[in-house]
This record gives C-alpha cells, structure tokens and sequence, in this order.
C-alpha cells in the first residue's frame, strides 16, 4: 500500500498576482513548521510538487528537515485561470465546478487540470509502490483529485476547505486504486 500526503499549501499573498513566485504571509511561513511536525513520522521517502513557490515553501522545512530532495512536476501545478486576474473568484469557481469544461479565455477547465493531476499521480504511484509520499499542491488541483475518486466532492465540498491553508489530505493506494481518504486540519 502507498500512503501519499497532499499538502496544500500555506496562506500566500495575494498582493502577488503571478501565480508562479507568489510568496507565503509571514503567518503562511510559520504554519509550515506545523506542515512539519505532522509529516515528521510518517516514514516519507519522496517528496514532489507543484512549480509553484507557495507549494514548495510549504513543505520546504519538513523536506530540508529530513534530507529529501523536491521533484518537482509541472502538471501538479495550479490551474490557470486566464491571463488576467479576475475580481469574482467565488463565481468564477462555482462556474468550473458546476461544469467541468468551463474555462475562460487561455485557461483551463477542471476536467483539464483533473487529467493532468490524475496521470502525474498514477505515475509517482506506478514509480513507488509501497511508500510514503508528500505532494506540494493547490486547493482547485487537490479539488480535483478528490472529486476523481469522489464524485460526491463538488462545489460546496471546494467551498469547505477554500480557506483551509494549510491542509493536508491523506490518501492510501492499492496501485492507483484509491483504498482510503482522510482530511488533516492543521
């Protein structure tokens, strides 16, 4: 059995419109410790995430801590929204949550970052069968994962856990079968 922990990560600030530097708070940075305690005895031996500085800042210590090396994977990133920044995020979500295919101009649809996050997933399970493993990740990336497993998570299910930074999902596999889910408020 594989056990991957997903961790979505701290609070960013939003003062900071690219998605690609976008920095943790100073409360982001020190939730991260908390990242750390957590994962310190789970018998993690890979660590991977998303390209994005407020994924890799949020497991940095608990990797630095334990001598593990990030890999990081592209497709784990966050979904693009467009190339502007948009005001109404909350319509904007329920929008792609209620439809799948939904997507603004030069951005992705749920169904679009769901395939991407889903395959990078099964291939960090096909490499390490049997191990424990942390993923950097987003909210709506990490969303869509679940939503594969589960259908039942939706809208309101993303609404739950939008503000949840940190937040840490623990799934267990069989293969890339899904055995188990459990969600960790920090």
């Amino acid at each position: 059995m594989s056990r991957v922990f997903f961790v979505r990560h701290a609070t960013p600030d939003f003062n900071v419109h690219d998605d690609l530097i976008r920095p943790l708070t100073e409360d982001g940075l020190k939730s991260t410790l908390k990242v750390s305690d957590f994962l310190q005895d789970k018998k993690i031996t890979k660590a991977y995430c998303s390209p994005y500085k407020r994924s890799i800042d949020t497991i940095l210590d608990f990797t630095n801590k334990n001598c593990l090396e990030i890999s990081v994977i592209n497709d784990l990133r966050e979904r693009k929204i467009s190339n502007s920044w948009i005001e109404d995020f909350h319509a904007f979500a329920r929008n792609q949550w209620e439809d799948f295919h939904f997507k603004l101009l030069e951005g992705e649809s749920l169904k679009e970052v769901q395939d991407r996050n889903v395959q990078a997933l099964h291939s960090i399970l096909e490499k390490h069968p049997q191990e424990n493993i942390v993923i950097g990740t987003h909210g709506t990336a990490l969303g869509t994962i679940i939503n594969y497993y589960d259908k039942s998570f939706d809208y309101n299910s993303f609404l739950r856990i939008m503000d949840l930074m940190p937040f840490i999902v623990c799934m267990e596999f069989e293969g890339i079968n899904l055995v188990s889910i459990e969600e960790v408020i920090l």
